[in-house]
């Protein structure tokens, strides 16, 4: 309830990313619990449709505050963050595989939007969004259990993957201002974030890189969260009293395993052919083409290392015990509803497409 909260209903809430798959549910959840000074940051070139039908059939438009700018600008962050009381920080560089990119669009803009906020002197909580991805392997051939306390990468550089060293460095960023300046912060950790809005099978069922779809996720189980559910444990993170400081996971019960998501999804989505690979042949195939890298001094890129391997295919059991606990977090939609309703959304997806 309200009451309960850090804010009041009438107190300035700031979303970044708020055009955004997720950011856009952050939005309708927030005016579902009847907060009325929303203020959402879009970049100039977004796609506000999903946004700005949220906002016409809430009623919204005297609730809701769209400013188009750059978190690259100084300027701009503190025009967004003047008055605000909790920022939920969802913009992030996405799609790029450059490093210098993603230090730039995640860390930079981030160090950006935290020093503006902290120059107003009013800002109550600072959630960041970050990811699952930020997580490395660890213990040996044994099932992980990964949680709060599991071990973040320490060398996001050596992933090949310029997100995770994005989301690593971001959040490195966030706890050092915690630490030096008292920014009241709470890092969220989403898993895979699932729903109608966004067709696409998980990066941790498999791959087409090489032309056909390479099941390699087997008998792992996949940490989704329906991105309804991944929205109230965010908004959740910025209101709930007593929890600065705090990491939470985000990840909904019942998961499926790899292999039976791909089995329903290529009954009920779109039939394709897929070549299922033990883990042992995936885990060589890795080397492999780590090795072929090393080996080109740099002709060949290091798609694909075993550093990757250990954090994505290595078998792990996810937990969510913390968002219970200390947000009172519950999950709004079962998972077999939330698997129906993607499915159907991606069928029909797939036959406007193509």
């Amino acid at each position: 309830m309200p009451g309960d909260f850090i804010i009041n209903q009438n107190e300035t809430i700031l979303v970044t990313g708020a055009s955004g798959f997720i950011g856009s549910y952050v939005v309708e959840t927030l005016l579902n619990k009847g907060f009325n000074a929303v203020r959402c940051l879009i970049r100039e070139t977004s796609d506000s449709t999903r946004l700005s039908k949220i906002i016409s059939e809430n009623n919204a438009e005297n609730r809701i505050e769209v400013i188009k700018g750059n978190l690259l600008s100084k300027d701009d962050c503190q025009r967004i963050t003047k008055d605000v009381k909790v920022i939920y920080h969802l913009a992030a560089a996405m799609g790029t595989k450059i490093l210098s990119e993603a230090f730039l669009n995640s860390v930079v803009t981030t160090r950006n939007l935290i020093e503006a906020a902290l120059q107003h002197n009013c800002l109550k909580r600072f959630v960041n969004v970050s990811s699952f991805i930020v997580y490395k392997s660890s213990g040996g051939r044994k099932k992980v259990v990964l949680d709060e306390s599991s071990p973040v990468e320490k060398e996001p550089e050596k992933r090949a993957q310029a997100y995770c060293y994005g989301k690593v460095k971001q959040d490195e960023l966030v706890i050092y201002y915690g630490e030096k300046n008292n920014l009241p912060y709470v890092i969220v950790r989403p898993g895979t974030v699932y729903g109608p809005g966004k067709a696409f099978i998980p990066p941790r069922v498999g791959t087409d890189t090489f032309g056909v779809f390479l099941h390699l996720g087997g008998p792992n189980r996949i940490p989704l969260t329906y991105v309804s559910n991944c929205a109230e444990a965010i908004v959740l993170a910025g209101l709930v009293p007593g929890i600065e400081g705090e990491v939470f996971n985000i990840v909904d019960d019942d998961l499926p395993t790899s292999r039976q998501f791909l089995r329903e999804y290529k009954k009920k989505v779109k039939k394709f052919k897929s070549i299922y690979v033990p883990h042992f042949l995936s885990y060589l195939l890795y080397f492999f083409w780590e090795e072929v890298a090393a080996w080109s001094k740099g002709q060949i890129p290091p798609v694909y290392t075993r550093k990757e391997w250990k954090a994505i295919w290595k078998k792990s059991q996810f937990k969510n015990d913390k968002i219970k606990e200390k947000l009172g977090w519950r999950q709004i939609i079962s998972t077999r509803e939330g698997l129906d309703k993607f499915f159907d959304y991606c069928r029909q997806y797939y036959k406007i497409s193509y």
